[in-house]
């Protein structure tokens, strides 16, 4: 009878953390909830990144951007321009590269300052969609989107850099900082957008 007492307790107490780590993980998974950040890939810098991973790290934002729109996941343009030096808005220079698959419906947000977020409506527009995490992409990694993605977490949002979407002057810039920040590979960008939906 003892026996029979003590294994219906493990088998509860067994339940019971099972079924508290299922919640646990709806309320991580739900807290996730996504938004792709494109940053500054716009004509008048694009000229001076390094030519060698241009063609990839465009195509791979590209895939970065079809992943959340397939997710209906929101995708977000960051402009920059300097009030003194340009490129202004509504000049050929001030827009995206030609082959960037973002759309006028996608948020729009101009900055003057290396970070997205300083001086910006960013914080309020994430806040007000109740995005919890962004994946960044665009230009310069050792630039605007590293500046944009140590302020991310200083908001409190999760960030992460997506791997081969980045550019910078250098190629060798851009390699090292996707190690030293633990960049992710867009096959495991789409794994964690698909457990969030489950």
């Amino acid at each position: 009878m003892k026996k029979l007492i003590c294994l219906a307790v493990i088998i509860v107490l067994f339940w019971t953390n099972l079924t508290g780590q299922t919640e646990g993980q709806k309320e991580e998974k739900k807290e996730m909830n996504p938004a792709l950040l494109v940053i500054d890939v716009q004509k008048e810098y694009i000229p001076w990144m390094s030519k060698d991973d241009q063609e990839l790290a465009i195509q791979m934002m590209n895939w970065a951007i079809w992943t959340f729109r397939q997710n209906n996941l929101p995708v977000i343009r960051i402009y920059h321009t300097d009030p003194e030096w340009g490129p202004q808005p509504g000049t050929p220079t001030f827009e995206f590269h030609d082959s960037l698959k973002v759309t006028e419906d996608d948020p729009k947000i101009i900055k003057n300052y290396p970070s997205a977020f300083t001086k910006t409506g960013l914080d309020e527009l994430l806040k007000e969609n109740e995005i919890k995490t962004v994946f960044l992409c665009g230009l310069s990694s050792v630039g605007c989107v590293l500046a944009t993605w140590f302020d991310a977490k200083s908001y409190d949002y999760k960030a992460f850099l997506v791997k081969d979407a980045l550019l910078s002057h250098k190629e060798s810039y851009t390699d090292n900082v996707e190690v030293m920040f633990n960049a992710l590979d867009l096959e495991t960008v789409m794994y964690m957008l698909e457990v969030t939906k489950e």
